[in-house]
């Protein structure tokens, strides 16, 4: 009733009769009629009764009333059904400086930020530093992960979080299988790494959550890290990477160091290591 409120006769399309409502907004009936469901059925609806509903007559509905997305998919979950696949608005497509300064914040520890096929939006100057996120290769993180010499050179954990990485991938694609953005990532790095192609045959999959990453880094040495991965309701496009030191090697100090000005220089002239 309250969304029905908020939609006036005329920017639903009907004539506004001139008349007075006794209620503001769109009537029942005409509603249905807009929706092309029958009264008494809507009637049913409003008043939660066990009546059978399908996402197409929800979603006509939810256009009608003018439900943003977070709006349609509750009205999903008040009628019994599984949401469809969250949506970005409109307008807060222009968070990426909201973002930046979230990550920027969270130095002297590595964080990035990627899109939906693993895409690095952007990354924070520790992630450059520690994880070696750099302009000139291909910022996609899967690519990177089984392709970049350097990144492959510092991680003493490559091999046993190899498995995970592409579980979760495997993951990420079934929720939509149809999508060419994933189908063309998994084109990229299936040319150019057998070890992808090997873990992928085996059909693991595994759901987000926190990995631990053991770097040796050419200035401070060994580092202990936990990534954990976040998701921006607002912008269910994109995930945020954050890497935690863990109590392990002095990593949080040997962080704090790096992104220091005296660190800073010294990562200039890294040593062999």
């Amino acid at each position: 009733m309250s969304r029905r409120a908020r939609v006036s006769p005329e920017e639903a399309g009907l004539p506004g009769g001139g008349g007075r409502r006794r209620t503001p907004g769109l009537r029942r009936e005409e509603v249905a009629v807009l929706a092309g469901v029958g009264a008494s059925w809507y009637q049913w609806l409003e008043q939660g009764r066990d009546i059978s509903v399908s996402p197409q007559v929800l979603d006509a509905v939810a256009r009608v009333l003018r439900l943003s997305d977070a709006e349609r998919r509750h009205l999903y979950l008040l009628a019994g059904l599984n949401p469809p696949t969250p949506q970005v608005v409109p307008d807060r497509r222009d968070m990426c400086d909201g973002l930046q300064r979230l990550i920027d914040t969270w130095m002297p520890y590595p964080a990035h930020i990627m899109d939906l096929y693993y895409n690095c939006v952007l990354y924070n100057d520790a992630a450059a530093m520690v994880l070696g996120m750099r302009p000139e290769i291909t910022q996609n993180c899967l690519v990177d992960f089984f392709t970049d010499p350097l990144y492959r050179s510092r991680s003493n954990s490559w091999e046993r979080n190899a498995r995970t990485v592409v579980a979760q991938f495997r993951a990420a694609c079934a929720a939509r299988p149809d999508d060419e953005g994933f189908q063309s990532v998994l084109a990229e790095v299936s040319a150019l790494s057998p070890e992808f192609v090997a873990l992928w045959a085996e059909r693991d999959i595994e759901d987000q959550g926190q990995v631990r990453k053991e770097l040796d880094h050419p200035v401070v040495g060994l580092l202990v890290v936990e990534a954990t991965v976040l998701k921006v309701p607002a912008r269910p496009d994109l995930m945020i990477v954050l890497h935690a030191p863990l109590d392990e090697a002095n990593t949080a100090a040997k962080l704090e160091w790096l992104a220091s000005p005296e660190g800073r220089r010294g990562t200039m002239y890294p040593v062999a290591g």
